[in-house]
């Protein structure tokens, strides 16, 4: 069995990826990734260990089948939780619908569903409506997400903290399945 540790980050990055250029550095989600490893770099205290940096890198323009697929799984084995960056920039690419349906519907990894153009996430105690919007333009994840303990947390370095260090939210540890607000 792995030793799962890990926080796997999910992020939308257009397909196919171009490796010339700034490629996924311009890309909107993943630049909210980008300032999640920017957090833990600078505070020892954030506790984000990424998954990616466990296992090496491989070329998008490798095969998915034989080397992208396989890695991802991997990567998502050693993981204790998924962090799922979700914002109206966000597809259903062939990528981040494997991390979903392996993630959650194999793996059973509970999940931080982190809302960058949304602070607050919610109204009146419920849901913001722009939420629900992006739930259905990711179609996998609003099909499986009710299956594992799930936090939805506004793109705040405090929040997102508190949803990593919840042992409920977390595959040795977790919480009964449903949506959690923090």
């Amino acid at each position: 069995m792995a030793y799962r540790n890990g926080n796997y980050a999910a992020f939308y990055v257009a397909e196919p990826f171009d490796e010339r250029g700034l490629g996924a550095y311009a890309a909107h989600d993943f630049c909210h990734y980008q300032l999640l490893r920017a957090w833990a770099s600078r505070d020892w205290l954030f506790p984000f260990n990424d998954s990616h940096e466990k296992t090496y890198n491989v070329r998008d323009r490798s095969s998915w089948e034989l080397t992208l697929k396989p890695r991802l799984r991997e990567r998502l084995r050693n993981s204790k939780n998924i962090i799922l960056f979700l914002s109206s920039h966000t597809k259903p690419s062939k990528a981040l619908t494997e991390e979903i349906e392996y993630g959650i519907g194999t793996l059973e990894l509970p999940t931080i569903v982190v809302y960058p153009e949304f602070d607050p996430i919610t109204v009146g105690g419920h849901f913001d409506s722009r939420v629900f919007e992006l739930w259905s333009a990711l179609p996998a994840f609003k099909r499986l997400m009710n299956m594992v303990p799930t936090v939805h947390v506004p793109m705040r370095k405090d929040d997102v903290s508190r949803a990593l260090s919840s042992p409920g939210y977390q595959v040795q540890s977790k919480t009964k399945p449903g949506l959690y607000r923090l």
